[in-house]
């Protein structure tokens, strides 16, 4: 009985995991994280918290600017902040 639970639960996982991360990585042309992580410390957003992708809004980045915490949306392709807004 337990072994059959385990085999319904895991062929669930396997079906529900690939439509879960295919939806939320970046398109092909998207410059690397890495590089817009250092344009963002750059000018100066330092230091970057938390990063995440959402493939509707692009890279959604936490980071703190002059000592405010700062939530920030950056296009995955051209590295523009599309926008800044001082978190709550």
């Amino acid at each position: 009985m337990k072994k059959t639970i385990f085999a319904l639960l895991l062929l669930i996982g396997m079906a529900i995991a690939p439509s879960v991360s295919a939806d939320d990585k970046p398109p092909r042309n998207a410059k690397p994280l890495s590089e817009i992580i250092k344009n963002l410390e750059n000018t100066g957003y330092s230091p970057i918290v938390d990063v995440d992708y959402d493939d509707n809004q692009g890279w959604e980045i936490k980071a703190y600017r002059n000592n405010q915490k700062r939530e920030l949306k950056v296009n995955p392709v051209s590295g523009d902040i599309l926008s800044d807004k001082q978190e709550d």
